[in-house]
């Protein structure tokens, strides 16, 4: 049998709060420095408790909008949230598994390594570089490639701050670094940092726009945004208008017409009607005869539709004008 639901236990559940309508968006935003905060995403939470620790990931194409790097996965952490906003540290990327492994191939050599640096503003890091050779190579080759690679990341690294490094990394410098430092000793497929990892933080630096500074920034570009766009509308307005406006070639052409064949056109017209008007009379009326044409006829009182009518039967043209015709029936 169902339990009975008590009637407190109801109150209870009419009383409990909507989770989802408790829940706000917060803005991810880049670290300070080197991304000046950068706007990377949002997210929803109850509090900032809540999202505090949360990590967020995304490609280094969506980041900065290179296509060749749509493998590069970047992990942040929210580390504080500030109003709305959810501020993070850079805590790592690493390579797309499948990508990794369409550059291993049978006939070439690997060579990676892991390697724990320090940096000058004392951020313990992990990086993992990752080598492919043209062809096989020994593993005392290897082995001389691989010390070369630890000893330029250590002393890269022992000379630049975390931002420094983090810039290197996604821009491709430090890579480049290594394949020119290991090029000389054996020829090089591909040169990869395929996976960092922030094992301990360091000292914050303060450099950098302030997020209040960054709001101003933001708040004028979409002002900016909004008047580019109502200019663009308003200036497709008036050219719509300016359209209509205008006269379509239809109207140019009559008005160029002269005003003599305006006037032929208007004769024209109640003729034909009339003309149409008595055909169906004819029908029923008897053939006449025809009546032979005097020279002292008025053809000047005729209308155009009978002295058309006289010039078909004389087997003569019937354009122009009511003069044309006369003069052509007088000949």
């Amino acid at each position: 049998m169902a339990k009975k639901v008590s009637a407190k236990a109801r109150a209870a559940a009419r009383k409990q709060r909507d989770k989802w309508k408790m829940k706000r968006w917060y803005t991810i935003r880049a670290p300070r420095h080197p991304w000046d905060f950068k706007n990377i995403g949002e997210t929803l939470g109850e509090s900032d408790e809540s999202i505090v620790g949360r990590v967020y990931e995304m490609t280094l194409q969506e980041f900065n909008g290179d296509f060749t790097k749509m493998h590069v996965i970047l992990r942040f952490r929210v580390h504080e949230c500030v109003g709305q906003d959810a501020l993070t540290t850079f805590i790592g990327h690493h390579h797309q598994t499948d990508h990794t492994r369409r550059q291993i191939r049978r006939y070439r050599g690997k060579i990676d390594d892991v390697v724990e640096v320090v940096t000058t503003d004392g951020y313990l890091v992990c990086l993992k570089p990752l080598i492919i050779t043209q062809k096989r190579v020994q593993t005392s080759v290897k082995q001389v490639m691989r010390s070369k690679t630890r000893e330029l990341l250590l002393g890269y690294a022992a000379k630049n701050t975390y931002s420094k490094l983090q810039e290197s990394i996604l821009g491709g410098e430090l890579e480049e670094d290594i394949r020119k430092a290991v090029k000389p000793i054996y020829p090089i497929k591909s040169v990869a940092i395929r996976k960092s990892q922030l094992l301990q933080s360091g000292v914050v630096t303060e450099k950098g726009p302030t997020l209040d500074e960054i709001h101003a920034e933001e708040k004028r570009v979409a002002a900016e945004l909004k008047a580019k766009k109502a200019a663009a509308l308003a200036a497709a307005m008036e050219e719509e208008a300016d359209s209509e406006a205008t006269p379509s070639i239809l109207d140019a052409a009559e008005a160029m017409e002269p005003e003599s064949e305006k006037q032929d056109a208007d004769e024209d017209a109640p003729a034909a009607e009339e003309s149409v008007a008595e055909e169906p009379e004819a029908e029923n009326v008897e053939e006449e005869p025809e009546v032979t044409e005097s020279t002292d006829t008025d053809y000047s009182s005729m209308t155009v539709a009978e002295l058309k009518e006289l010039l078909k039967a004389a087997g003569k043209p019937v354009s122009g004008k009511k003069a044309d015709l006369i003069s052509r029936l007088e000949e």
